[in-house]
């Protein structure tokens, strides 16, 4: 019977294959491609709540809904990325939150050249600013470049001089989301449902106030000063006191008028302070407000009488926002006054302030400006994490009130 031969070169193939199949694994990538960006496009059309890695190109800084600002950035907290570097419609854009540990690195304020740059950004889709947005993003990516993932120790932001007295949250809610009970209300359904919204603050203590001001009420085109409310002059941060010449702490919502001094709560409330001259905060004392008296040499524009303030038409808008919020906020369910806005003035020491009818008018004709959207920000972000309403949606004003 003939023998069968074995075949000498069968081991030495199967040592070649092997050989080959161990190379292809070591030269394979060790983890797998990342997903490819997708569109701006895609994804305003894709909000809800996956992660995606988006590409677009920087136009500007969202400072509420329906405003996003070019030039003069207020602060480093937002981006919004379009699909094309010259997008000026806010319905083709998507905001992107800056977290405290991307803000050095990608926020406009601090840069402002990362203008019409297209960058990578990855993190969930969800509203921001009620807007198509990314919130709590893990990385930023120059489109052809490495992640910023971790930042490095120089950029790490410092905390504010002085923390609130509670902890700050680890994330806060986007204000798409934050606003969600308050969705289809008007009237007294609205108010109600804002009032249980914005009333989770964190508190400060009036000491604390001092140097909360000094970054909530910060030049933007001089760090070292604060703005004054009423007179807008430009004055060191240092400087205040109760010197004529000084500045203090204005409360917008006087404390008399409900009696709630400077106790921790509606007296410590930063949503109405603000630094003021000494001078001109005592000019306008207690007073409700109103159109008409006679003119006030210390801030020019503004007016008073015997019983009423009426700031300069820069500020008007910003007094009733504030006052309107102090309506919501403080309900009588805490401890303190039930605060409520009246249409006549001379209340005293009652828990109301006036005249509703002109604050309304004065809601409308002097809409939110970037500095007083960025006050807003840096208040939720930093020290109370609530928000004035009435700052990002004016028109509830109307609303509750009508």
């Amino acid at each position: 019977m003939p023998v069968a031969r074995r075949n000498p070169w069968k081991p030495l193939a199967l040592l070649v294959v092997t050989i080959a199949a161990v190379a292809f694994v070591l030269q394979a990538p060790s983890t797998a491609t990342a997903a490819s960006p997708i569109t701006v496009a895609q994804a305003i059309g894709q909000q809800n709540g996956a992660a995606a890695t988006v590409r677009g190109y920087v136009v500007g800084q969202p400072t509420a809904t329906s405003t996003v600002v070019r030039s003069n950035f207020p602060g480093d907290t937002a981006l919004a990325l379009a699909d094309t570097a010259a997008e000026t419609s806010i319905s083709r854009m998507v905001y992107v939150q800056v977290t405290a540990a991307f803000r050095a690195a990608y926020g406009l304020k601090s840069n402002p050249s990362l203008m019409g740059r297209q960058l990578d950004v990855t993190g969930p889709l969800g509203a921001y600013f009620a807007h198509a947005g990314l919130t709590s993003p893990t990385a930023f990516t120059p489109a052809s470049g490495t992640p910023t993932s971790t930042p490095p120790p120089t950029t790490t932001t410092a905390p504010p001089t002085t923390p609130p007295t509670t902890t700050p949250p680890t994330t806060t809610p986007a204000p798409g989301d934050y606003y969600g009970p308050a969705a289809g209300k008007t009237g007294a359904a609205l108010k109600t449902a804002l009032h249980q919204i914005i009333s989770t603050n964190s508190k400060i203590t009036y000491d604390q106030v001092w140097d909360a001001l000094k970054v909530t009420d910060q030049d933007p085109n001089n760090a070292a000063d604060v703005l004054l409310f009423y007179t807008g002059v430009s004055q060191s941060k240092t400087s205040n006191g109760g010197g004529v010449n000084d500045w203090n702490r204005e409360h917008v919502w006087a404390k008399s008028h409900g009696d709630f001094g400077t106790a921790t709560g509606p007296g410590t409330d930063l949503h109405h302070l603000r630094p003021a001259n000494v001078t001109v905060n005592g000019e306008r004392g207690n007073k409700d407000f109103d159109n008409g008296g006679t003119a006030v040499a210390d801030a020019p524009g503004s007016y008073t009488d015997a019983d009423s303030w009426e700031p300069s038409n820069a500020y008007k808008g910003d007094v009733a926002r504030m006052i309107f919020y102090m309506a919501v906020r403080y309900e009588g369910g805490d401890g303190f006054p039930d605060l409520e806005v009246d249409d006549k003035v001379n209340n005293g020491s009652a828990p109301y302030i006036g005249r509703l009818s002109v604050l309304r008018q004065w809601n409308a004709q002097d809409p939110p400006d970037a500095f007083e959207q960025h006050r807003n920000q840096v208040i939720y972000d930093v020290y109370q994490h609530n928000r004035n309403p009435f700052i990002d949606r004016p028109d509830w004003v109307n609303s509750i009130w009508n």
